[in-house]
């Protein structure tokens, strides 16, 4: 679905990304890992558009992304939700989520809104709130709801967890293997949720934590992240997207995820199948 080759790029004469090579199949979540300032983030904003590459291929099923802008690689099927949501504060719940719609260049939505409203409810009391007095959950089902009405085919997420308290990253968790196995329809088949995974947890010693100074969500943003999980359950068994989420919590992409990048100074250093992830490849290139 989404292939990206020998991609590099540099900000100011610096090489950040150097010969970046990673897919992402329909259906699929792909956690890109590392520690901080590898170059995760950037990678993102590469694929994306919003940062220009020096050289390499990007490829959303057979075309090739990487002279198009943001905008059209939206409308090709890329969907982003960027580290730290990036609603538009100064505009109104129902303006942020229709700009979805825009970017897909469509006048009628046929009751996509609704859905989302359907798997947000919060959202449906706000829609005639701006979208800079929501809590941080909040944001974050808005953020979601409006990278869902771009219909996409592979979904960006850039720190899902950013700021959220590890005892209720695993709700987010099933919202993002649901909605890996799902895109947005407006009368889908509910289907019921899966057992917990199995996978065994990796002492927390070596789980690498967010950033100093990060903000945990407030038992006010707590329902609302719940919410977002149930949500997008409802996601599942439709049309299968694939999802690239970059994360640092360790758990949570052995939870989701069913492949793994590993980057390390701008460069992929390992990979494979999530099961193959093992203690050496954490202490090497995770641990902090």
């Amino acid at each position: 679905m989404l292939s990206v080759s020998n991609l590099a790029a540099s900000y100011q004469g610096s090489r950040i990304l150097r010969d970046i090579s990673l897919n992402v199949g329909s259906g699929e979540v792909v956690c890109l890992m590392g520690r901080n300032g590898v170059g995760k983030s950037t990678t993102l904003k590469t694929i994306t558009g919003l940062v220009k590459p020096d050289r390499g291929s990007i490829k959303l099923a057979t075309t090739e992304l990487v002279d198009l802008g943001p905008d059209a690689r939206a409308r090709a099927g890329l969907g982003y939700v960027p580290q730290g949501r990036d609603i538009f504060p100064a505009l109104t719940v129902n303006e942020n989520l229709r700009l979805g719609a825009l970017a897909q260049r469509r006048k009628h939505l046929n009751g996509e809104v609704d859905r989302v409203l359907e798997l947000f409810p919060v959202l449906k009391e706000m829609l005639r709130r701006k979208g800079g007095v929501l809590s941080g959950g909040q944001q974050q089902q808005l953020a979601i709801g409006r990278a869902l009405l771009t219909h996409p085919k592979v979904l960006l997420l850039d720190e899902p967890t950013e700021g959220i308290q590890p005892n209720i990253i695993d709700q987010i968790g099933e919202t993002i293997k649901k909605l890996s196995a799902q895109g947005l329809k407006k009368n889908p088949r509910v289907a019921p949720s899966p057992p917990a995974s199995q996978i065994e947890k990796v002492d927390q010693k070596a789980v690498p934590m967010p950033n100093k100074g990060q903000t945990d969500l407030n038992a006010e943003d707590r329902p609302y992240v719940a919410e977002i999980g149930a949500a997008i359950k409802r996601l599942k068994e439709e049309d299968g997207i694939g999802i690239l989420l970059v994360e640092q919590y360790l758990d949570f992409c052995l939870e989701v995820g069913d492949r793994f990048y590993i980057m390390d100074r701008g460069s992929i250093v390992a990979q494979g199948a999530i099961p193959e992830l093992n203690e050496d490849i954490i202490k090497q290139h995770l641990t902090v």
